[in-house]
């Protein structure tokens, strides 16, 4: 296990420049966010976006009638692991995304965790993650020794039951709203779909071009108001396996903005495109790297774990809380905050948490802070403990997310 006392932080290792977004955000990167729930977060994006075509009761909670008055069609693209604060380092090979932020960007919050499952929820549905229950990328599933991994969800639980709120594309179709999703064709019809993106036509695409077209495609075909909510994951693969400002991370950050210079070409004079994402990235050093699984002082007590590496939710054994808070507290140090689950849902991270979904957060939750991670290398599949970039836990870095806002 390696622990604590690794080398200093280099820009590089989170995502390069300086410690803020220059002349935008004077938060630091590493600096703890909170999500700005109810006016400045991606749970609002949506509700926005319906207000502007006139669903009745969506309440434009970012202000963006103000500029999309008369629009009638609106793309939303979400790119996957393209935070607010890695827009300056992918600048030089996007060009096009580095004059849209300027012209017409500005951050927002992601929900917490800050990872993938989370925050697509999190959009689809307008509500925070305590309110629609995909509280983390894996959840012990209450009253079992399961553990759903949220990507790999084939519909048990069942989607409806294990998120019960209805989505923004539901209600956008109930008031006649033509809704459609674009995404990678195998996400069609997997219980992560179902949960976010519930209401909406299906369109399989996999490759910025394909993406591009179908929304495109889809944004014009009637003559009615119209909604298309677009999904493409390589820049948060690319981050993941080779780290942020790699080679294969500039690479699709180029295609993205080939991508974007499409879609912004294809808007109709009645059209926008809302730009965003679910998260931010940074990269891992290896000396900031613990192993839950070779130190047994980590698990001592505890019988189940979920969550990821930013973000552990622990579960123990009966009457061992406070054996465990004190051996995590004791072993990471100031690498992580540790925290008992009322304390974190009063934290405000997840927003109000109803009593069906309080057992999915861990009676212990950690927190890792700077760039440190808390791998399981037998419990989880050992690409985890490959990847070079994470997120999930709740820095500037990783809870900034962009909205870029235009029209056509």
């Amino acid at each position: 296990m390696t622990g604590p006392e690794g080398s200093a932080v280099r820009p590089s290792v989170l995502g390069g420049g300086p410690s803020y977004a220059p002349g935008v955000n004077k938060v630091p990167f590493l600096a703890p966010v909170t999500p700005e729930y109810g006016g400045g977060s991606i749970a609002d994006v949506l509700p926005s976006a319906l207000a502007v075509l006139g669903v009745p009761g969506a309440a434009d909670l970012l202000d963006l009638g103000a500029d999309l008055s008369g629009v009638r069609r609106i793309a939303v693209l979400l790119v996957d692991g393209l935070g607010w604060y890695q827009i300056p380092t992918a600048a030089p090979y996007a060009p096009t995304l580095a004059g849209l932020t300027a012209a017409a960007g500005r951050p927002l919050t992601c929900g917490f965790p800050s990872t993938t499952p989370v925050s697509l929820v999190t959009l689809g549905t307008g509500a925070a993650p305590g309110a629609h229950g995909v509280l983390g990328f894996t959840l012990r599933v209450p009253g079992t020794e399961r553990v759903l991994n949220h990507i790999e969800w084939s519909g048990d639980p069942s989607p409806l039951r294990w998120q019960p709120v209805a989505t923004q594309l539901e209600r956008a179709r109930a008031a006649g709203v033509a809704v459609t999703v674009v995404s990678r064709p195998e996400f069609g019809g997997s219980g992560l779909t179902l949960a976010a993106n519930r209401g909406g036509d299906y369109r399989g695409a996999a490759g910025v071009d394909a993406v591009a077209t179908t929304m495109l495609a889809a944004l014009t075909a009637g003559r009615g108001p119209t909604l298309v909510s677009g999904y493409h994951p390589d820049v948060d693969r690319d981050g993941h396996l080779s780290g942020v400002d790699s080679a294969p991370w500039r690479a699709s950050v180029a295609e993205v903005d080939g991508m974007l210079a499409r879609l912004v070409d294809g808007l109709p004079p009645d059209g926008a495109l809302l730009v965003t994402a679910d998260h931010g990235q940074l990269d891992v050093p290896a000396a900031h790297r613990f192993d839950l699984d070779t130190d047994p002082r980590l698990t001592d007590g505890v019988r189940v774990v979920a969550g990821e590496p930013r973000v552990r939710y622990l579960h123990t054994a009966p009457g061992a809380t406070a054996d465990v808070v004190a051996a995590w507290s004791a072993v990471l140090g100031d690498a992580a905050r540790v925290l008992v689950r009322d304390e974190a849902v009063a934290a405000g991270w997840f927003g109000p948490v109803p009593e069906a979904h309080l057992e999915r957060v861990g009676d212990v939750v950690v927190v890792c802070n700077d760039t440190y991670a808390v791998l399981a290398s037998r419990s989880e599949s050992p690409m985890v403990s490959r990847l070079v970039a994470f997120h999930g836990a709740d820095t500037a870095a990783e809870m900034t997310i962009p909205l870029l806002v235009l029209r056509g």
